[in-house]
């Protein structure tokens, strides 16, 4: 069973003990989040696709922790012209553990 859920403006394909990184949420480590927004569910009785979402179901996970991801550089340059800025970003993550997905 595996189902395809949207947060943070970015999709996933998850299933039951899986682990994932999603754009922060607002959770505290060792809670429990819904997952509300399910938009296909492929399970014993066959898949079913969301017209965006699949009503009533609903994807449970544990926050394992709150941390950064790797640092990206970001280097604008403009030739010719002396025009050199190097900054860098890091974005806030989620890890989260899988534990359920019902209908």
């Amino acid at each position: 069973m595996y189902a395809i859920i949207r947060t943070g403006g970015h999709q996933y394909k998850v299933a039951p003990g899986d682990v994932i990184e999603v754009e922060r949420l607002e959770a505290e480590p060792g809670s429990q989040v819904e997952l509300g927004e399910v938009l296909m569910v492929s399970g014993d009785n066959g898949v079913q696709v969301g017209t965006p979402v699949v009503s009533g179901a609903r994807v449970i996970a544990k926050v394992l922790s709150q941390g950064k991801g790797e640092k990206l550089v970001v280097f604008k340059y403009k030739p010719k012209k002396r025009y050199r800025r190097k900054t860098g970003h890091r974005q806030n993550l989620t890890m989260m553990s899988i534990k359920e997905i019902s209908i």
